[in-house]
């Protein structure tokens, strides 16, 4: 097994502390490039970490193995031995001494001068995708450095990491459309989960107060630059705290996944200016409503209203609070008008970013509003909420008072690394069946 001693990244930086000449490094990579001169040969190696140069001469490696090397092809895995130098035009580059096939490509790589452009087959093929455009590459390395900062916030501050079932009997804690699948062992139908709040709350009722989940979730809806039937979803509950407390929370998470991926606070997305520097601004939806209509409204038409003439407006950074109560059957009833509930979506460049609640805790209204959502379930709306029995039981031993957040990080990918749809920063997106050639 030939086994790399130095990245590019490493075998660059051995050089510039030499300045002149190295010991003999190994390195491994796919190659992209290649140029012939006489008894000479030029190779872009390409890592995971970058693209550095191999230069093969007749005269060092023998005239069979340069012959082998000048019939390497794009896209070819290979492994090279030699001491690190600059070129006459100043390029760093390995001179080779040794080098072996490791994989040899069957297919060809897209076109050096055009790329691999067509975004269909780039989602389809992201394995291709990667080879060939390495900005691709900078926006999951991003994707992971962003998840990686909202994982270390949480946990600085206490909070559990913990992992709540894909399979669920009643897919509650969301408005939406659930997978239905098949347990042949049990004989019973299950569904994809399409959030993680009702289990997560039923942590808080067994004391760990403070809880949250990174996880996939499914819903069963189109595909649109927004939407992807199975996303990652940050949601979390941490109790005696109320949707005041989650919207600084909110802020922060901001603020640390866009130094994760190297975003400055203002900044732009698909052109227009946008400044993620808390605090953001704070409005109760009637009077956003209000302001943008003239009407004055409650219950689901406020709703509606709110998403035809006022969410597309929202495009600096919005807390939207007090929504109606009708679209919110799990959080709590606001003390100064019991039509509207304790809870915020936040809004940026005309889209939802983060929902959140000070969260129903009382199991009595918890029932009266679940059988209200079962009678729009008996009605027709299949994205109404599902009676949850077990959860109105474990609520019934006493949930504390709490706050908590769903978020999704896809979009906030999207945001921090200015991609225009869902399917820019999720690897392997779902996609219409592939026409036959």
């Amino acid at each position: 097994m030939f086994r790399p001693t130095h990245s590019s990244e490493t075998a660059k930086a051995l050089l510039a502390l030499h300045k002149d000449r190295t010991d003999p490094v190994a390195v491994a990579g796919r190659v992209m490039v290649k140029r012939l001169h006489g008894g000479s040969a030029f190779a872009d190696l390409q890592d995971a970490g970058g693209r550095l140069q191999l230069f093969a001469s007749r005269e060092i490696v023998g005239p069979e193995r340069f012959e082998a090397f000048a019939d390497l092809d794009p896209g070819d895995i290979v492994g090279a031995r030699g001491p690190m130098f600059y070129t006459r035009r100043g390029e760093p580059s390995v001179e080779v001494h040794e080098f072996e096939l490791l994989t040899k490509a069957m297919r060809p790589l897209p076109d050096k001068w055009h790329g691999l452009k067509d975004v269909e087959v780039r989602y389809r093929q992201r394995y291709v995708d990667l080879i060939a455009n390495q900005p691709v590459r900078d926006v999951f390395r991003a994707r992971t450095r962003i998840i990686s900062a909202i994982r270390h916030l949480y946990d600085e501050r206490g909070f559990l990491e913990v992992e709540t079932p894909v399979l669920q009997e009643v897919p509650g804690g969301g408005h939406a459309r659930p997978f239905l699948t098949h347990h042949n062992a049990l004989d019973r139908d299950l569904y994809l989960r399409i959030a993680l709040e009702l289990h997560l709350k039923r942590l808080l009722v067994g004391g760990l107060e403070r809880v949250y989940e990174i996880g996939r979730v499914f819903r069963n809806e189109g595909l649109s630059p927004r939407h992807n039937p199975e996303f990652t979803l940050l949601e979390s509950y941490e109790a005696y705290r109320d949707y005041e407390d989650v919207m600084r929370l909110v802020e922060d998470i901001i603020v640390a996944s866009a130094n994760a991926a190297g975003t400055p606070l203002a900044t732009t997305y698909q052109g227009e200016v946008v400044d993620l520097t808390p605090p953001y601004r704070r409005e109760r939806m009637a009077d956003l409503v209000l302001e943008h209509t003239g009407r004055s409204a409650a219950g689901v038409e406020l709703n509606d209203l709110f998403e035809e003439h006022v969410e597309p407006k929202l495009r600096q950074p919005t807390f939207v609070i007090d929504y109606p109560i009708e679209i919110s059957p799990l959080a709590r009833k606001c003390d100064y008008d019991p039509r509207f509930v304790e809870r915020f979506e936040l809004i940026i460049q005309g889209r939802e970013y983060a929902n959140a609640f000070t969260e129903l805790t009382d199991p009595v209204d918890q029932r009266e509003r679940f059988e209200a959502q079962a009678a729009k379930r008996a009605a027709g709306d299949i994205e109404a909420h599902p009676m949850d029995e077990d959860f109105l039981r474990a609520i019934e031993y006493g949930l504390p008072p709490c706050g908590g957040l769903g978020m999704g990080v896809d979009r906030l990918v999207m945001l921090l690394t200015d991609q225009p749809s869902i399917r820019d920063v999720i690897l392997f997106p779902v996609m219409k069946p592939e026409t036959p050639q």
